[in-house]
């Protein structure tokens, strides 16, 4: 299941490119957005700086030009949100008569993926022509979601988005596996193994699911809602806690223990699925390479509940919803779609302060 970008992002309104009057003397005008309705989700933010600007399906900022001028407007355009983000700059010519509207998506420094609180911060639009003079700047006001915050959108047209919460390298994930591999026969966790027969690696598939529920259940992890967040759209989002924080806590409610067992299936090279349902979620791993065939669990019952209920559990739940209602997302498809995991702290220090006696800058 590829994203679908829905039309509440603003690059999505428009066609790129419209024309307007042309007015002698009337210079160009700028209209800078954010987001959505101003605010910036950490995982839609992601997912767009991956993206080159020619290929992107919508921006963190947009921003439209409209150049009224009987001349046209060649510039170089930057936007930033100082201390939270890099300048990104494009170059631009637009057309006497033009409306040309741009996205940018700078890349998010790692402050924003340990923040887990709605921030108030600015962004910056300049504007200069070719020999660096300025020709415009604007500044307006964005909110920065916390890190937690999952973008459902209407009729949850951003539910693939979800997979930036599937982290198989994280730490604490790796430590699930090295506790779940004690429980396994020859204590190994092999993931697929091509040599098996579909058969042969659906029980495979099925030992080694048993032996990550029980190593999770064995942390202590169980269930505790927390889904509350704050900001607009309150209604097409929630808070969904990262595996790492799941896991450190001890808590999570039933998404965030979806995504920490796909994290862990993905980690072994497994093709996990978080299914979507009203009100709930489950997750699934394919039981055998190329198979359409799946194995359900009911993770919010891990640490309350032997694994073979768990297992009834979510057959159960699923088979009383109509297929209408269910939502799959296989996390294979998300990442083939560009949606990647979100960083992890400490997975970059460029923009870390350095140590002390280091003759560079820590300015930021």
């Amino acid at each position: 299941m590829a994203p679908h970008i829905g039309t509440r992002l603003l690059a999505d309104t428009e066609p790129p490119v419209r024309r307007v009057k042309v007015l002698h003397n009337m210079q160009p005008t700028y209209s800078l957005e954010a987001g959505i309705d101003g605010e910036i989700f950490p995982a839609l933010a992601n997912y767009a700086a991956f993206q080159r600007a020619g290929d992107r399906d919508f921006g963190t900022f947009t921003l439209t030009i409209s150049n009224y001028n009987d001349s046209a407007l060649n510039a170089r355009v930057s936007v930033q949100v100082p201390g939270w983000s890099d300048l990104e700059l494009q170059n631009v010519s637009i057309g006497s008569g033009e409306v040309r509207k741009l996205l940018f998506a700078p890349v998010f420094w790692p402050r924003l993926y340990t923040n887990h609180e709605i921030a108030a911060a600015t962004g910056i639009l300049k504007v200069t022509d070719s020999g660096n003079q300025p020709l415009y700047q604007q500044t307006i006001p964005v909110r920065l979601r916390s890190v937690d915050d999952m973008y459902w959108g209407p009729k949850f047209g951003y539910a693939a988005f979800i997979a930036s919460w599937v982290t198989p390298h994280d730490p604490r994930v790796e430590a699930v596996l090295q506790k779940a591999k004690e429980f396994m026969p020859g204590r190994r966790l092999p993931g697929y193994e091509e040599w098996k027969s579909p058969a042969e690696q659906a029980v495979s598939t099925r030992e080694q699911a048993k032996s990550i529920y029980r190593a999770l259940h064995e942390t202590g992890v169980s269930y505790v809602k927390s889904s509350l967040t704050f900001g607009r759209n309150t209604s097409v989002s929630e808070r969904v806690r990262l595996p790492g924080e799941s896991l450190q806590q001890r808590s999570a409610n039933c998404i965030d223990s979806v995504v920490m067992y796909a994290s862990v299936f993905e980690n072994l090279g497994m093709d996990p699925m978080v299914i979507l349902v009203p009100g709930h979620a489950y997750v699934g791993v394919q039981e055998s390479e190329d198979s359409n065939s799946y194995l359900y669990i009911e993770t919010a019952i891990t640490g309350r509940a032997p694994f073979e209920t768990a297992v009834k559990a979510a057959s159960n739940g699923l088979a009383k919803i109509a297929p209408k209602d269910v939502i799959r997302i296989p996390i294979a498809d998300a990442r083939s779609a560009g949606i990647y995991p979100m960083p992890l702290p400490g997975q970059d220090f460029r923009h870390f302060p350095v140590s002390e006696g280091s003759t560079e800058t820590a300015g930021r």
